[in-house]
C-alpha cells in the first residue's frame, strides 16, 4: 500500500550550507517573524558578496563537504534579484575555473514570500538556473490563516497578502512540481491547522512542512487545542486516503521515543556547521545569531570576509550536542525523539549569554504532537492491515 514519504533534503543534509543575507528589507511584516530588526537600509553590495565567495573558495581546506547549498535570505531575497543573479553567475564561473569539488554538486536555495515571483527578472533567473534551484513559496494555508500573520503594513494599516501570493502558486508548481511549502504555527493559528493543511493539498501542494515557533508565545490550553486539531487532521487524511499522495511533517513515524545520550546525542541544529554572511561582511554560525534576529542578546560574530573565520569563536558550536545543552528532564524525557530546538532561540532566551542552555517553551506542544502522531500511525496501520486482509480473502 502506497504511503507518500517526505522528500529527503538535497544530499540528505550532508552538504555545506552557506547563507547570504542579501537584504533586511521585506514587503511584509509577518507577526511571527523572528527577524526583529528588518529594515530597508542594509543591502549586500557586490563587493562584499564577491569577497565572501573568494574567501570560501580560496580556503577549500576549511570547507571539506562534497556538496554545497548556497542559501539566499532576507527579508525577502528576490528583492535583490540583480545581485543574486550576479552572485550565482560568479559562483558557477569560479567553481568551473578552479575545478572545484563543488562544481556540479551545488544548489541555490530560496524561501520566498512569493509576491514578486512572476516578475520577468526572477523568471529569467529561474530559467537559467533551474537544474540547480530549490525554491519554496511560503503560504500559510487558507486565506484566514495566511492573512492572520502574513500582512502588508503601511502607514499603520494592515492588509493580508494571500491574494498576492496565491496568484503565483500555479506557476511555481508548474516549475517545481515536487516542492513543499513551509507553514508556521503560533498560538493564534491553532484553530486553523486542519483546514489549512487540507487547503494546501487542494492547491496541488503535496508536501506541507509545518512547525511551531520556538519562541515563548504559547498560552494555557494551547497544547490541548493543538492536539485536537492534529487528530481531526489525521482523520481527514486517513479516511479520505490523502496519505497516498500527500504528506504533512507533523506526522512522522519515528518520533516520540526515548533517546540515549551515548547513541543519540547529535545536535538537532546545524549552527556552527553552517555559515552566514551579512551585508557588512560579517560571518555568523547561523543567521539566527545576526543582530537583526535577536531580541535581547548581542550578535555572535565568528569572523569576517577580511580576516577570515575565527576558529576559537566557532569551536563552542562544534562541541554542542543534545546532552551538553539539555536539562536532565529533557535528557530523561520518554518522548524526546523529534523534539526540535533552534540554537539561536536557545541563546536569545537564555538568562546568560550562553549557547548551552536549551529553551523549552515548545515542550508541551511537542508532547501534544507526539500524542496526535501516535493516534495517526495507529489508525493508519489498522486501516492498511484491514485492507491487506481484505485483499488476501478476496
Amino acid at each position: 500500500m502506497k504511503i507518500k514519504e517526505t522528500q529527503k533534503s538535497w544530499q540528505n543534509g550532508t552538504a555545506k550550507s552557506i547563507t547570504f543575507i542579501v537584504t533586511k528589507d521585506c514587503q511584509l511584516a509577518c507577526k511571527y517573524c523572528y527577524l526583529v530588526g528588518k529594515n530597508t537600509k542594509e543591502r549586500m553590495s557586490w563587493s562584499v558578496a564577491k569577497q565572501a565567495i573568494d574567501y570560501i573558495l580560496d580556503n577549500e581546506q576549511d570547507f571539506k563537504e562534497d556538496s554545497v547549498v548556497f542559501d539566499f535570505i532576507g527579508g525577502e531575497p528576490f528583492l535583490e534579484i540583480d545581485l543574486i543573479d550576479k552572485i550565482c553567475d560568479y559562483i558557477k564561473t569560479e567553481l568551473y575555473k578552479r575545478n572545484h569539488p563543488w562544481f556540479n554538486s551545488y544548489r541555490f536555495l530560496f524561501s520566498t514570500n512569493g509576491i514578486n515571483y512572476h516578475e520577468d527578472k526572477i523568471q529569467k533567473f529561474i530559467e537559467k538556473n533551474h537544474s540547480h534551484l530549490s525554491i519554496g513559496i511560503t503560504i500559510d494555508g487558507t486565506r484566514t490563516k495566511h492573512d492572520l500573520n502574513r500582512i502588508w503594513k503601511r502607514n499603520g494599516e494592515e492588509r493580508g497578502s494571500y491574494d498576492d501570493v496565491i496568484k503565483n502558486i500555479p506557476l511555481w508548481l508548474k516549475q517545481f512540481p515536487n516542492s513543499g511549502t513551509k507553514v508556521t504555527i503560533s498560538s493564534d493559528d491553532i484553530p486553523y491547522i486542519k483546514e489549512s493543511v487540507l487547503h494546501l493539498y487542494s492547491l496541488g501542494i503535496h508536501e506541507v512542512n509545518i512547525n511551531c515557533v520556538f519562541e515563548n508565545v504559547w498560552k494555557d490550553g494551547d497544547d490541548k487545542k493543538f492536539e485536537q486539531q492534529l487528530i481531526e487532521l489525521a482523520d481527514e487524511i486517513i479516511d479520505n486516503d490523502l496519505y497516498k499522495d500527500n504528506v504533512c511533517s507533523f506526522f512522522t513515524e519515528h518520533m516520540g521515543k526515548p533517546l540515549d545520550c551515548v547513541y543519540d546525542n547529535q545536535n538537532w541544529c546545524g549552527a556552527g556547521r553552517m555559515l552566514a554572511v551579512d551585508a557588512k561582511g560579517n560571518f555568523y554560525p547561523c543567521t539566527r545569531f545576526a543582530q537583526y534576529s535577536l531580541r535581547d542578546k548581542k550578535a555572535v560574530i565568528i569572523g569576517n570576509i577580511y580576516e577570515g573565520i575565527n576558529k576559537n569563536r566557532l569551536r563552542p558550536f562544534l562541541a554542542l550536542d543534545r546532552c551538553t545543552q539539555s536539562s536532565q528532564e529533557c535528557i530523561d524525557c520518554e518522548v524526546a525523539s523529534g523534539c526540535a530546538w533552534c540554537q539561536g532561540e536557545n541563546y536569545d532566551a537564555a538568562d546568560t549569554p550562553t549557547i548551552y542552555q536549551r529553551a523549552t517553551a515548545i515542550c508541551k506542544m511537542h508532547k501534544a504532537r507526539v500524542r496526535a502522531n501516535n493516534y495517526y500511525w495507529n489508525k493508519l496501520y489498522r486501516k492498511l492491515e484491514l485492507l491487506q486482509n481484505k485483499e488476501i480473502n478476496e
